[in-house]
């Protein structure tokens, strides 16, 4: 198996000029903790998490250095720290150093760059633009399935008709489903906000021409609106 296989494609993401304040309403909203920022070419530039969020100077987070870590940082370091906690937009505050992969690279060191750099998910990028996401979760995912041989052709044309499917629907709102197909089994992972949405997603998923069985595990996560 590789990223193409396991990866979602419905990825959330902001551009450079997004808010601070919109970036945390989506975080809270979608029930994420980050979302990489793309540019106009759709290629990842960086990425904002809550970390990146957590000291601001709306509340009184910011803080101030004591003296002596004051007079043994430099001043590219207190602008970029000030940049950091008064920032508006995505450009001010996101992490900047992306760690990406291909559609092609092996879950195995996948595994690895998210061990290695501390963290979450990575986005995955075909000549340069990105196209989904593999995060700790699709990499969990993978592992139920009852063995780790790479998909057939005809497992990798399904599990494209799934998810093309599943993204035309109109009341289709799930966060990062993940799909996998193995054997013509079609096995999806979703947080929907309905109960309602997830027994459509079971139907859309079954009428998929190919597909011999289903296995669904969806959480249902009514959507809460933190901000008027």
């Amino acid at each position: 198996m590789n990223a193409a296989d396991i990866m979602t494609t419905e990825v959330i993401s902001v551009s450079p000029t997004t808010t601070v304040m919109d970036i945390a309403k989506l975080l809270l909203q979608h029930g994420i903790s980050a979302v990489p920022v793309v540019d106009d070419g759709g290629r990842p530039i960086g990425v904002v998490s809550e970390g990146d969020l957590m000291r601001r100077e709306e509340t009184g987070t910011a803080g101030r250095a004591p003296w002596w870590l004051r007079a043994i940082t430099s001043n590219v370091d207190s602008a970029r720290e000030f940049t950091k906690t008064h920032g508006l937009t995505a450009q001010d505050v996101m992490t900047r150093e992306v760690v990406q992969v291909p559609e092609d690279a092996p879950l195995n060191e996948i595994a690895m760059l998210l061990e290695k750099h501390g963290i979450k998910r990575v986005p995955v990028v075909r000549e340069g633009k990105m196209v989904g996401i593999v995060s700790r979760a699709n990499l969990l995912r993978a592992l139920t399935l009852a063995a780790p041989a790479a998909p057939s052709a005809d497992d990798r044309e399904l599990r494209g008709k799934v998810l093309a499917t599943l993204e035309e629907q109109p009341w289709e709102d799930a966060i990062y489903p993940t799909v996998t197909v193995k054997d013509g089994v079609a096995h999806i992972w979703a947080v929907v906000p309905s109960k309602e949405q997830g027994e459509a997603l079971r139907v859309a998923a079954e009428n998929v021409p190919g597909i011999r069985g289903l296995e669904l595990n969806v959480t249902v996560r009514p959507k809460v609106s933190y901000f008027s």
